[in-house]
């Protein structure tokens, strides 16, 4: 008899169990090859401009006052992406199911920092991330639409957790009708936000009242030390967030091994140009006093307002709308494959890894995950998670770029149809990056820092119960 291997009595239980196992290949998935790369590409994109950009130039104005600094750190911000990207290309094709960094962090460290990994992606990573953009979302639609701030209450501002739920619960059902449904309604506002930021920076430059002297020169002196650097930097790599979202779904992509490494390449090199041109557009708008002043208010509404007068204002709110819908619809769409791969592992309730019958959707997990958000928009605690986020995203995504170390080490013989480029140098300096920014913000942000930590440990005594749980279904 031929010995049977852990993984594949594992993706045999699954699949007996009802469930949807997704052990690449040799496994039994609905949505396999269901996804183009155009359309990873596209959910890669859109996960990462949401609202980052428009807004987080202006506190690095009041910070460090510099035009050359802040378009280096944007640039560095895309490299460190880049480094990124290279890196979880290598796990994606080795391991090219869907889940991301858990799947990674599970194959190297074991199941309770893979679990820890999925745990952060359901209370702060994604769903505190789209409560977030669900409020965002409200607001900018009562700018627009005033009549609807009436909503919900009496007060306008009570408007907004309604519109912005609203928001979310036609995303979740888009997606939970089927990758076709959601695949298409990602390319459409993909397609559009982009096409909207691109007709700014050129029009801006083409035909809006700005001076390009305020790249040369600062209106504003600041003095700063490499810990404000650094900070900085936390937030633009914050701005970046998302350049591994092909990952989540690579299950479901056609020829995994190759599309999800070149969308994620490809993807961020977009972006990186995208957001340097912006910034460019920003600074020839605006002298630097005046992108710092007020750095709550978005940049990008001022910079249309310079570039084009009072009246471009509005459109500008309609293109962040745009663009917070799209990152929604991306955080939507991905952050339940995590939940389901877990529930398949056993380390999750089994009917979250249950899909539905005719779409192959995990469609439990999608409505866990919009009832979480609810929770958080109706409770409000969702802003402080948010604070909490960068912290411990960036640690999870630095330890899966440690897994391509632990894993050449531990299974050579893995096959790996892609390889990181310049190994082991590109990883290592991904991780050092990780670490400075780490380190700078346990510095400078301790209380949010150990608070993003407690929610992690949070989950050590879930995983318990659920690996007590999973082991006695088994005995």
């Amino acid at each position: 008899m031929t010995p049977v291997s852990a993984e594949e009595a594992s993706c045999a239980a699954a699949q007996e169990s009802g469930l949807e196992g997704e052990r690449g290949a040799t496994a039994t998935n609905p949505l396999a090859g269901r996804v183009t790369a155009f359309t990873a590409a596209c959910l890669l994109v859109s996960n990462m401009v949401g609202t980052g950009i428009f807004g987080t130039t202006g506190f690095m104005a009041a910070d460090l006052g510099s035009p050359g600094v802040i378009l280096a750190l944007w640039l560095l911000g895309g490299v460190f992406a880049l480094f990124g990207a290279f890196s979880y290309g290598e796990l994606a094709a080795a391991f090219p199911r869907s889940g991301g960094e858990y799947i990674y962090i599970r194959e190297a460290y074991g199941p309770l920092w893979g679990f820890l990994s999925g745990w952060t992606s359901l209370t702060i990573g994604f769903s505190a991330a789209i409560a977030s953009s669900a409020h965002l979302f409200g607001d900018h639609v009562r700018e627009l639409v005033p009549a609807f701030g009436a909503i919900g209450g009496s007060e306008a501002s009570e408007g907004t957790p309604v519109i912005g739920l609203s928001m979310v619960w036609i995303l979740t059902l888009i997606h939970v009708a089927g990758v076709g449904a959601g695949g298409f309604t990602q390319r459409f506002l993909t397609v559009l936000k982009i096409a909207a930021l691109v007709a700014l920076v050129l029009l801006g430059v083409s035909f809006g009242t700005g001076d390009w002297q305020n790249l040369a020169a600062s209106d504003v002196d600041v003095s700063f030390g490499l810990g404000t650097v650094l900070v900085a930097f936390m937030f633009v790599t914050f701005s970046f967030t998302g350049w591994n979202a092909a990952t989540y779904i690579a299950g479901e992509v056609r020829t995994p091994q190759r599309s999800v490494p070149r969308s994620m390449v490809w993807g961020v090199l977009a972006v990186t140009v995208l957001y340097v041109a912006l910034n460019a557009v920003y600074l020839y708008a605006l002298p630097m006093s005046a992108l710092a002043s007020e750095p709550m208010d978005l940049v990008g509404h001022k910079t249309a307002w310079a570039l084009f007068g009072p009246g471009a204002g509005r459109w500008f709110t309609l293109i962040v709308a745009v663009s917070i819908v799209g990152a929604a619809s991306a955080m939507i769409w991905a952050g339940p494959r995590v939940y389901h791969a877990m529930a398949v592992d056993g380390l999750f309730p089994r009917a979250i890894g249950r899909t539905a019958s005719r779409s192959g959707v995990p469609r439990n997990a999608i409505v866990l995950q919009g009832v979480w958000i609810t929770v958080l928009v109706v409770s409000g605690t969702f802003e402080t998670l948010v604070l909490y986020a960068t912290f411990v995203l960036i640690f999870f995504s630095a330890l899966a770029v440690s897994s391509v170390f632990v894993l050449r080490l531990r299974r050579p013989d893995l096959p790996r149809p892609y390889r990181v480029w310049a190994y082991p140098w590109i990883p290592a300096a991904y991780l050092l990056v990780s670490v400075a920014i780490l380190w700078a913000a346990l510095q400078i942000r301790p209380t949010e820092s150990l608070w993003g930590v407690a929610t992690v440990a949070a989950g050590i005594p879930v995983y318990l119960w659920m690996a007590r749980s999973d082991e006695g279904r088994r005995d």
